[in-house]
């Protein structure tokens, strides 16, 4: 059983170059892997029209770009889930010498990492339109996390060298102690000026609990020692997202609906009307 399924997720060298008719038959021959894809998918979708639906009366400015910045979340990552579903956005990718896979093809959803790349941001961007932060700030912890997917990225991409596929690893662990910095000593004081520290506590805890999941799955995955299946990694991917997403995204803008005078008067405090406002 087990080698049946290493031979769904890993191919020889020569067939590295699969189609993607040949990737999506690989992927639909595991159903605990397709059915990673397809329950976010299904989650996502119906995401999009719960928050919207949340949303109908909200009219404060700075409300509303928490509402449109959260919404995003769950609308880049229908469409990432459906490329990793199709086979679009997967490839088999030749583990370097070193690696417990070495020589051999392995099934690698770098999709993910563009995933993580336009939906993490909108987390942030909402988290600190929620703590009443500074352009300073929030301009930092993005650009530190896109550096951190983008690296991450690297790191699932490079076939040259195991030991350089683990220092891309290290350089994204690096950039993702920045955005631990402003989310764990920043941005608390923040929100506590605004008023928002109650929810931003939770979220911000929830968040940081979820985010360390990642490199820890990463490391133990195909993607670094292999000691996890592919099928298995996903789902734990997958029920990081639900978390860090969904969830998150819920208790969010359910907050928002609940309390928007508070964020209304952030707008006409000394914070500013937009978090451009550097103290």
């Amino acid at each position: 059983m087990i080698e049946a399924t290493v031979e769904l997720f890993t191919v020889a060298q020569t067939g590295v170059d699969l189609t993607q008719p040949e990737v999506f038959q690989r992927v639909q021959g595991n159903l605990l892997l397709t059915l990673s894809f397809w329950a976010n998918i299904a989650l996502a979708g119906g995401s999009i029209l719960l928050f919207v639906y949340l949303g109908r009366d909200i009219e404060d400015p700075r409300s509303q770009l928490i509402f449109v910045a959260t919404l995003l979340v769950p609308l880049v990552s229908l469409a990432s889930y459906l490329g990793l579903a199709s086979g679009l956005t997967i490839s088999f990718l030749e583990m370097p010498p070193g690696h417990a896979l070495a020589g051999e093809a392995v099934l690698t959803m770098w999709g993910r990492y563009l995933t993580w790349a336009l939906s993490t941001p909108m987390i942030l961007l909402a988290l600190g339109l929620l703590a009443g932060t500074n352009l300073t700030k929030l301009f930092t912890i993005i650009t530190m996390d896109i550096a951190m997917c983008v690296t991450g990225l690297a790191a699932a991409l490079t076939t040259s060298s195991y030991g350089l596929r683990w220092a891309w690893y290290l350089v994204s662990c690096a950039f993702f102690v920045v955005v631990l910095y402003v989310l764990l000593v920043e941005w608390p004081e923040d929100a506590e000026v605004a008023g928002t520290s109650g929810i931003f506590t939770t979220l911000k805890n929830l968040t940081v609990v979820l985010w360390f999941g990642y490199p820890i799955f990463w490391a133990l995955g195909a993607e670094g020692f292999a000691v996890v299946d592919v099928a298995i990694t996903s789902w734990a991917y997958s029920l990081l997202d639900i978390g860090a997403k969904y969830v998150f995204a819920y208790l969010l803008l359910r907050w928002v609906v609940a309390h928007e005078g508070t964020i209304s008067d952030l707008t006409t405090s000394r914070l500013g009307s937009t978090p451009a406002a550097d103290d």
